[in-house]
């Protein structure tokens, strides 16, 4: 099966009941499941100096290592997303996701169970031109416009603990809903 467009709903994306639908290891894993799809993540965890924007809205100093999970996100073999999350690591050691299976509902799962509930999320989304890697890896031509969504998850203190990147391979289709009331 070929999929054409993947809808990245962030109206519920989030949600508990979402995330951990079935077995699922996360947002990506549910939606490209209900899609009738086979999701794959491979996923490299290390310690790593994170962009310095990245270190700002975490805020750890410049040049301090966080915990770094680089997931390449495929459906039906298709390579369609690179995502790489920065966690401070005193939340990543605490919610014990420093391996590249967080289990079912993925590290926002782990991260509540830990004390670090994200209850605020927000995201942003641009047009990137892709870089020669990301071009090569996602089979369009270097400098082509790509979505890259930057995802911070706050906790009810207001404290940052995930700051998740995001860039889409062309096929997506990104669903939104506001309450007006």
């Amino acid at each position: 099966m070929t999929i054409e467009k993947i809808a990245r709903d962030s109206s519920t994306r989030y949600l508990q009941t979402r995330r951990e639908e079935g077995e699922s290891r996360g947002a990506f894993d549910t939606e490209i499941r209900r899609l009738g799809a086979v999701p794959r993540v491979e996923t490299a965890v290390e310690r790593a100096v994170p962009p310095a924007y990245v270190a700002e809205i975490l805020g750890i100093e410049a040049g301090e290592a966080a915990a770094a999970r680089k997931r390449r996100m495929f459906a039906d073999d298709r390579l369609v997303q690179l995502a790489d999350s920065y966690i401070p690591l005193d939340v990543a050691e605490a919610a014990g996701i420093e391996q590249p299976d967080p289990g079912r509902g993925g590290i926002i799962s782990r991260m509540a169970e830990a004390g670090y509930e994200q209850t605020e999320i927000t995201e942003e989304i641009e047009q990137v031109p892709a870089t020669a890697d990301e071009a090569a890896l996602l089979g369009v031509d270097e400098g082509a416009q790509l979505l890259r969504i930057t995802h911070v998850g706050r906790t009810a203190q207001g404290r940052a603990v995930e700051v998740a990147v995001h860039t889409l391979a062309p096929g997506w289709v990104l669903r939104y809903s506001v309450p007006t009331a």
